[in-house]
C-alpha cells in the first residue's frame, strides 16, 4: 500500500521533471494537449491517491508530458503561457492537498462558500466540479427556488437536521455519495434537482438501501409494494427484491415525483405530500382547493402530522445539500469513483469489512459495499471470481489488505471464531451424595450428527450455529458456500464442534 510520504514523493517529484522541446506545433494544438494531458494527471493522481501503486508511472509520464507543453508554448507565439503556468500551478496545489489528505472540494470562506461537494456532471460519472449552488438553484431548468417558500416551517427542519439529526445527514450524505452515480441522472432525466432526490433519500432511508418498515415500505425511497409493482419494482424472478435496487429505485422514484407534480401543478411542496401521504389525497386536495398552496392553513390542515413533517424536512436537507456553509456544515469527503473488482477467494461481506479497514472513511464501508451489491446477503459467502461494484479506493484496499497479508490472515481468524468454541467441557458429570442422598445430574448428550434446515436458514447461519468452518462443512454435504437450503433439508455435522 502506498504511504502518504510516498505518495507526496511520488507526485512533488513528477511534478518538477520537465523533459526535452518537441517540434513547434501550433497554440490550439499545445493548449489540448496540455488540457488533456492535465486531466488524465488528476485521474492518475486520484487513483494514486485511492492505493493504485501502479499509477505511479502515469502520475510522472503524464507531468512530464505538460512540462514539455509548457516549454513548447514559451517558444510559441501566441501560446498562452501563463494561463498553462497557473493551472499547473493549481495541480501542484491539488496534489498537495490529497497527498496530505485535505479535501479542496468547496473550500471556500465560511462567509462566501456554496461548494457542492462532488457535483454530478451528465456524461461524466461523478466527478469534482467547484459548481456554485445558488446557480443550481435558481436555473430556469430547475426552478427550485421560486418553488420552494423558505419560511419558518423549514427553518425548524434545517434546525433539527443540524441537532438532534446531524449524525443522520452526514450519514445520508455519505450512503448519497456512493449512490449518487445512479441517483443523479434518474434527476437530470426527469430534470428534477438532484438535491430534492437528496432530500427524498435522507429523509426516508438515510441511504441504506435495505432498510424496510413495519409497513411494508422498503428500499433506499421506500416504495410500497403496490407502487412500486406500478414502476416496474418487485421481485425480478430470481427472489430480489428490486425496491432495494439503489439504480431501479431512484429512476421509479424520480418519474413517481414527476407523475406527481404534473398531477399537482408543478408544487415540490404538494408532490412531496402526496410521496408520503398519498398520491390519492393530494389530488383530492388540490382540487377541491382549486390549487391552492400547501403551507395555506386549509390545504395543510387536512394532511396527517406524518406528512406535515415530512414536506420541511426533505425541502430542509435539500438546502442544506446545497447550501453547507451557510450552516458551518464540512460534509466528509468521499472517494466514490465508480469501479468493480473480483474475489480473488470467497468472503462475505462481513469479511470485507473488516480487512478493507476504514482508511480514508470514519465508518469503513461495509454499508457502502452493501448499498452498491444489494443482492448479496451481508453473511453470505461470495465464490471467488464474483464481481462487485465498488470504488477505485475500495478496490485498492481489497488488492493491498483482503488477498494475503498480516491483516487477511486476521480477518480469517475473526470469521472462524465462535464464542462456544471458549467453553471447555471435561468428561460427564457423576452422581454426589450430599448427606446421604443421591443428587444426580445426567451426562450432556452427544452432539448431533445431523440437523434439519428451518424456514430462514441460510449454510453459513447453520456454520455458527454449529461451530462449522464453512469451507468444510459445505464439502462435507456436497454443497458450496453459496449454495442455497431447503426447509427440511438435512445435513451432515460430521466436520462441526456441536454442542
Amino acid at each position: 500500500m502506498l504511504n502518504k510520504s510516498k505518495f507526496a514523493f511520488v507526485v512533488f517529484s513528477a511534478a518538477l521533471i520537465a523533459g526535452p522541446a518537441f517540434a513547434a506545433t501550433t497554440p490550439a494544438q499545445l493548449q489540448s494537449q496540455f488540457n488533456s494531458a492535465s486531466e488524465a494527471y488528476r485521474s492518475a493522481v486520484e487513483d494514486l491517491a485511492d492505493g493504485d501503486e501502479t499509477a505511479s508511472a502515469r502520475v510522472k509520464q503524464l507531468s512530464d508530458q505538460m512540462q514539455k507543453t509548457i516549454a513548447e508554448c514559451g517558444k510559441t507565439k501566441g501560446c498562452d503561457l501563463n494561463g498553462m503556468l497557473a493551472k499547473n500551478f493549481e495541480l501542484i496545489r491539488w496534489s498537495v492537498a490529497m497527498s496530505s489528505g485535505e479535501d479542496m472540494i468547496g473550500e471556500d470562506d465560511e462567509d462566501g462558500g456554496k461548494g457542492v461537494g462532488n457535483a454530478y456532471m451528465p456524461g461524466g460519472g461523478a466527478e469534482v466540479a467547484n459548481t456554485d449552488a445558488a446557480e443550481l438553484l435558481s436555473t430556469k431548468r430547475n426552478q427550485f427556488a421560486q418553488m420552494v417558500q423558505y419560511n419558518p416551517a423549514i427553518q425548524a427542519s434545517i434546525r433539527k437536521w443540524l441537532t438532534d439529526m446531524r449524525g443522520s445527514l452526514m450519514n445520508s450524505y455519505e450512503n448519497y455519495q456512493y449512490m449518487r452515480q445512479y441517483i443523479a441522472p434518474a434527476a437530470e432525466q426527469h430534470g428534477l434537482p438532484e438535491a430534492l432526490m437528496f432530500g427524498i433519500m435522507a429523509k426516508e432511508s438515510n441511504g441504506k438501501v435495505h432498510v424496510s418498515s413495519r409497513a411494508g415500505a422498503a428500499g433506499p425511497f421506500q416504495f410500497m409494494p403496490a407502487t412500486g409493482k406500478r414502476f416496474g419494482l418487485g421481485n425480478d424472478g430470481t427472489g430480489f427484491d428490486t425496491r432495494f435496487d439503489p439504480r431501479l429505485s431512484s429512476q421509479a422514484a424520480a418519474s413517481y415525483l414527476t407523475e406527481r407534480m404534473g398531477e399537482l401543478n408543478r408544487s415540490i411542496e404538494m408532490s412531496l405530500a402526496a410521496y408520503n401521504g398519498g398520491e390519492g389525497r393530494a389530488l383530492r386536495i388540490h382540487k377541491a382547493s382549486g390549487g391552492q398552496n400547501f403551507w395555506n392553513g386549509n390545504i395543510y390542515d387536512q394532511f396527517p402530522s406524518e406528512t406535515r413533517d415530512y414536506v420541511p424536512m426533505v425541502i430542509a436537507a435539500a438546502w442544506i445539500y446545497l447550501h453547507p456553509r451557510d450552516y458551518g456544515v464540512y460534509f466528509p469527503k468521499v472517494s466514490a469513483r465508480p469501479t468493480t473488482f473480483k474475489l480473488q477467494q470467497p468472503s462475505s461481506m462481513y469479511e470485507l469489512a473488516i480487512c478493507l479497514g476504514n482508511r480514508g472513511s470514519r465508518d469503513g464501508y461495509f454499508r457502502a459495499l452493501r448499498n452498491l451489491n444489494p443482492r448479496y446477503e451481508a453473511d453470505g459467502y461470495l465464490p471467488a471470481g464474483t464481481t462487485l461494484n465498488a470504488t477505485t479506493r475500495i478496490a485498492g484496499l481489497y488488492n493491498s489488505y483482503c488477498v494475503n497479508g498480516k491483516r487477511a490472515q486476521l480477518t480469517k481468524q475473526l470469521m472462524q471464531s465462535q464464542v462456544r468454541q471458549a467453553v471447555v467441557r471435561v468428561g460427564n458429570f457423576q452422581t454426589v451424595e450430599v448427606d446421604g442422598s443421591a443428587n444426580v445430574t445426567p451426562a450432556l448428550p452427544p452432539p448431533p450428527k445431523t440437523y434439519s434446515v428451518q424456514t430462514g436458514e441460510t449454510l453459513t447461519s447453520i456454520s455458527a450455529k454449529f461451530q462449522c468452518p464453512i469451507g468444510p462443512f459445505a464439502s462435507a454435504n456436497g454443497l458450496t458456500v453459496t449454495s442455497a437450503l431447503k426447509t427440511g433439508q438435512v445435513l451432515k455435522l460430521e466436520t462441526c464442534n456441536a454442542p
